[in-house]
């Protein structure tokens, strides 16, 4: 659980940091503090040494000086001494205490190797002690000044203790408040889930949430698009489906007479022949628009659209051979004017030759026997001309949208043919436009 909330990893990621933090500045401080207390109290050691060998050595006798204890001394001026804070004594060349502190001082064994500082302990004592020895300037005596080490370790944790204990304190506060702002933070994160926990199934409206981190924002950004796909191929299915069912039930319902024409004159040879031909010419229509209906959902979703270098005056040529048939079973002429040269173009083949096909099919159809349909192949165009009866201009501008026919349309149709041929150029950067000929006839330019 733990490696999936990202709550509650920051919040254990930010306890530990606090704490590894606060822990490192205090061991820092320590080590600090304790350094800088050695240099404070070896300076002050050695000034006292120095001062201690400027004694005119005339006043010490042969017996040992002991000094009056001074700890209770200028008590009510805060004169307090510690016993630990500073002891010393005085020795002759060959060892003899020639004088002392009255304290730990007369405690102190002569142990003098050189001047300097070294560590020490006192007679029966097993404390360790700072020692600094110094040589008197006619180099007779030795002067030795100590310190307990403990001492300097118990105010160096003082000291330690009175910087730290504020921020120990104020630690626990500032956990708080990093766990509330990192709760506060992540909020947006939780009620863009609660929206996406309570939101239809086919809803798809924008998340909207006005304080998500500028890190998560790319993500909502990535949803919204999601959903905004979501909803245009939703629509495209519906609309495909309200489309197709629209579109079928006529040939359907023409379908299901002539069947039942062919059952009701079983006796009437020709009618029953004629009703089976009906029949068989209604499913090639439903076929055909099933067929359409097929194509341009697949153009919808985006499909069919990889593409590779083709050779158009080919497919062109291919086009006329597959249409010649067709164009002769009703007295038309197929003419195509192309270069001799190669046409060399990308695209689809496949989206293409339905393109050409689709333009040729309506082409033959509407243009009377006897007539001619001619493919014309530049540089910058691909035009199909014919000799129909053209289209009135007031309607030109709604030919291509999705199952319109103009009214009084004798040749049968989905509408879908001219749809399919402006979806295909989109996709290749192309555009069609419908051009009514003075000589009579439609002219259908494909703008490459």
């Amino acid at each position: 659980m733990m490696n999936r909330s990202l709550r509650l990893r920051l919040m254990i990621g930010f306890l530990l940091m606090s704490v590894l933090c606060w822990g490192a500045a205090a061991v820092g401080s320590w080590w600090q503090t304790r350094h800088s207390i050695n240099q404070l109290f070896d300076t002050q050691q050695m000034l006292f040494a120095k001062r201690l060998a400027a004694i005119n050595p005339e006043r010490l006798n042969t017996e040992p000086l002991t000094l009056p204890k001074t700890k209770k001394l200028l008590r009510h001026h805060r004169g307090n001494q510690e016993d630990d804070a500073l002891a010393f004594a005085i020795f002759s060349r060959d060892g003899k205490m020639l004088l002392n502190d009255g304290d730990k001082g007369k405690d102190f064994q002569f142990s003098y190797q050189r001047d300097g500082f070294t560590d020490g302990k006192r007679k029966d004592d097993d404390d360790r002690w700072r020692l600094v020895w110094l040589s008197t300037p006619n180099g007779r005596d030795i002067v030795v000044v100590g310190q307990e080490w403990e001492y300097r370790d118990d105010m160096t944790r003082d000291l330690v203790k009175t910087n730290l204990t504020p921020w120990l304190l104020a630690l626990p506060v500032m956990m708080l408040l990093m766990l509330w702002l990192v709760s506060r933070e992540l909020n947006p994160l939780k009620l863009i889930t609660q929206q996406l926990r309570q939101r239809a199934a086919d809803d798809t409206a924008p998340l909207n949430e006005a304080r998500v981190p500028q890190e998560v924002r790319p993500l909502l950004d990535e949803l919204n698009l999601l959903f905004a796909r979501t909803g245009t191929m939703l629509l495209r299915e519906r609309r495909f489906t309200s489309d197709a069912a629209h579109e079928l039930r006529s040939p359907l319902a023409a379908l299901k007479v002539q069947a039942e024409v062919a059952q009701l004159v079983h006796d009437d040879a020709p009618a029953r022949d004629r009703a089976l031909k009906n029949l068989d010419s209604g499913i090639d229509r439903a076929t055909r628009l099933v067929d359409q209906l097929l194509t341009l959902s697949r153009l919808d979703n985006g499909q069919d659209l990889e593409k590779q270098s083709l050779d158009l005056r080919s497919l062109l040529q291919q086009a006329v051979v597959d249409h010649y048939e067709k164009a002769r079973a009703q007295s038309v002429d197929l003419v195509l004017e192309a270069p001799d040269q190669p046409d060399t173009t990308l695209g689809n083949p496949l989206l293409l030759a339905l393109l050409v096909r689709n333009l040729l099919d309506n082409a033959i159809r509407y243009s009377p026997p006897g007539s001619q349909v001619t493919m014309t192949l530049t540089a910058r165009h691909l035009t199909v001309n014919d000799n129909g009866p053209g289209i009135s201009p007031t309607l030109l501008p709604r030919i291509g949208e999705r199952f319109y026919r103009p009214p009084g349309q004798e040749q049968s149709g989905s509408g879908l043919g001219l749809s399919i041929v402006h979806h295909i150029a989109r996709l290749h950067g192309m555009r069609v436009r419908l051009i009514n000929r003075e000589e009579g006839g439609l002219s259908v330019v494909v703008e490459r």
